[in-house]
């Protein structure tokens, strides 16, 4: 049989040796969070994990092992038959569950037995955990980050994903959030990730660019939705310099209807933005913009928003954190052409940064 090896550090280049990462966590734990790049095998589903710990809680800790291992093994027995019937001899696997206990040996002991060299996450999940958290919010984030700001509507996001393809480095947080910044940013079809997912995927991102150069983050508030930047980013992004972009209030509000037509379209879904403004509107001023729905003059409630809403919190925000301006670009229509241009521009801007 081959022996048993264990992992002491989960971070990027602990991990990168393992082509295969497999999380034995019930389906529940790893949709809420994961190592990166890991599969699901669950040797506890959901509910069997909930059985198992109800039984050992109420009845006998005995009758809990004796039912959760019968689970287990068929579980086990099943990946065998299906995600793992093609794997060859040299199949190195790094299995992991909560905190390196029962679970993950369980599935270890199986594999190695099978002949297959394999590794154990000392301290799970747990000890991934550690390390991001660790990363996040007690080092400092060595990001040269450059943000792109601008009143909501200005079009920052559609402008910052051109970057790439002329040779840019881009963080975008809405992307990695799944939320699209505002009152009004959440996507019916993409919920947002929990807070610790969020932070994975913020980890990986962080880890493919190239910390010399010049990296252009959307300017955000501290929370995308209901989910916060992490203390070091989120102090990175304080002290760096912006690039701003302004447009007139009309044509940005005609961008906002295009940009977030679902909403537009969902009377109940714009009802409950109006209740997350945070100083909530007067019952003359809400019904007036129920009213402007109704009669589908949305770019004039858009207006409404900027002026009375958006417009007032991003200046606050702004003489809170009075970050170096770089350059200002003015756009007098956000159209195709326009946004192409301010790429242009963005782009020399960023030029001015790293001679």
């Amino acid at each position: 049989m081959a022996r048993i090896q264990v992992l002491e550090t989960a971070d990027r280049a602990s991990l990168a040796p393992f082509e295969t990462i497999i999380d034995v966590r019930s389906p529940g734990e790893f949709a809420l969070d994961h190592v990166p790049g890991a599969i699901n095998l669950p040797v506890l589903d959901d509910a069997e994990r909930a059985r198992v710990g109800a039984i050992y809680v109420q009845d006998s800790p005995f009758l809990a092992r004796r039912i959760g291992a019968a689970h287990v093994a068929r579980n086990i027995a099943r990946h065998l038959e299906t995600a793992l019937a093609d794997k060859p001899p040299a199949f190195s696997p790094l299995v992991y569950c909560w905190r390196g206990g029962q679970r993950s040996e369980s599935m270890a002991t199986i594999l190695s037995r099978v002949g297959w060299r394999t590794t154990i996450l000392a301290g799970g999940y747990r000890t991934y955990r550690r390390g991001v958290q660790a990363r996040l919010y007690e080092a400092p984030c060595a990001l040269r980050a450059v943000l792109l700001d601008g009143n909501t509507g200005c079009g920052k996001t559609e402008i910052l994903n051109r970057l790439p393809a002329r040779g840019l480095q881009v963080l975008d947080l809405e992307d990695l959030a799944g939320h699209r910044g505002s009152l009004f940013g959440g996507l019916a079809e993409r919920p947002q990730p929990s807070q610790k997912m969020f932070e994975s995927r913020l980890l990986g991102a962080l880890d493919r660019l190239d910390p010399s150069r010049p990296v252009v983050v959307e300017a955000e508030s501290s929370k995308i939705g209901d989910l916060m930047i992490p203390p070091s980013l989120w102090q990175a992004m304080q002290s760096a310099p912006r690039i701003e972009l302004d447009a007139p209030r009309q044509e940005r509000a005609r961008y906002l209807v295009q940009a977030y037509g679902d909403i537009v379209a969902d009377p109940e879904a714009l009802e409950t933005a109006f209740r997350r403004l945070p100083v909530f509107p007067t019952q003359r001023r809400l019904e007036d913009w129920r009213r402007l729905s109704r009669e589908g003059k949305f770019e004039t409630l858009a207006e409404a928003l900027i002026e009375l809403h958006y417009d007032p919190a991003y200046n606050r925000a702004r003489r809170k954190a009075a970050h170096p301006l770089l350059a200002t670009i003015a756009l007098t229509t956000l159209d195709e052409p326009a946004q192409a241009g301010a790429v242009d521009l963005v782009v020399r801007a960023i030029a001015s940064v790293t001679t």
